[in-house]
Formats: structure tokens, sequence, C-alpha cells
């Protein structure tokens, strides 16, 4: 039996960061992001290339899942939402259901998640990252 965890980069130090991922035994971490930057100086640690040679330090595998990632589209919803309802990405607490609804329809539902749940280790925790 496998487990599933989830993470963001925002709240997070580096340091901070990888102690949760070590504390959850995350053996696996997949990165649902379209574009694998984070912006702003104190998230550099979270951009692809350093994230996974972070990563390989901890003896944490990387898989980027581009296909599960939100499309700009479904992005720019959410984000009209957030300024409805005076929330910004990093202060949302709930996704808007249009968004929900659609990112379902639209990615969860024509990807083939039976693959790449085979691929989860059984002996550690994989995180969406």
């Amino acid at each position: 039996m496998f487990k599933v965890v989830t993470i963001g980069v925002y709240g997070f130090t580096v340091d901070a960061f990888f102690e949760k991922l070590v504390r959850a035994d995350v053996g696996l971490l997949l990165d649902l992001r379209q574009r694998r930057g984070v912006r702003g100086a104190e998230y550099a640690w979270a951009n692809s290339a350093r994230l996974q040679r972070a990563l390989t330090a901890v003896d944490i595998d990387y898989l980027h899942v581009k296909e599960l990632a939100p499309t700009t589209e479904l992005r720019q919803l959410q984000y009209r939402e957030d300024d409805r309802q005076g929330a910004g990405k990093r202060s949302r607490v709930s996704l808007a259901a249009a968004y929900s609804e659609r990112y379902t329809s639209e990615i969860l539902d024509p990807f083939e998640l039976g693959t790449l749940v085979a691929a989860f280790p059984n002996d550690s925790t994989t995180a969406l990252f």
C-alpha cells in the first residue's frame, strides 16, 4: 500500500521544506507544475534544477508530470476568483469550484492515473508538489 501527501512551496524555507519531506518519509516527489520555477528570491531553491539537486542529496526521487499541471487558462480562471475574493495565491485557502470541475474534466479524467500510481513506491511516501 502506498501513501500520498501534498506539499507546496509557500511559507517554507528550504530547510523546513526538506525537513517536512524527510519526516514524512517521502521517497518520490511528483512535480505537477507547468512551469517549474517560483518567483521571488526566497523560493529560488524550488526552481527545478536546484530542487532536483537538493532532492538527490536527501535520496528522494523526482518526476515531473507536466500532463497533470493546470493549464495557463485554468490558472487564470483561479486568479480571477482570487481577485474576486481579495485573496492571493499565497494566501488562498480553497480553489474555485469552476477550477476544480474543469481540472477534473480536462486534466484528470483523460490522464492514465493507473500507470502513474503503479510507479509509486510501496516502501515510502509519494509527495505531490
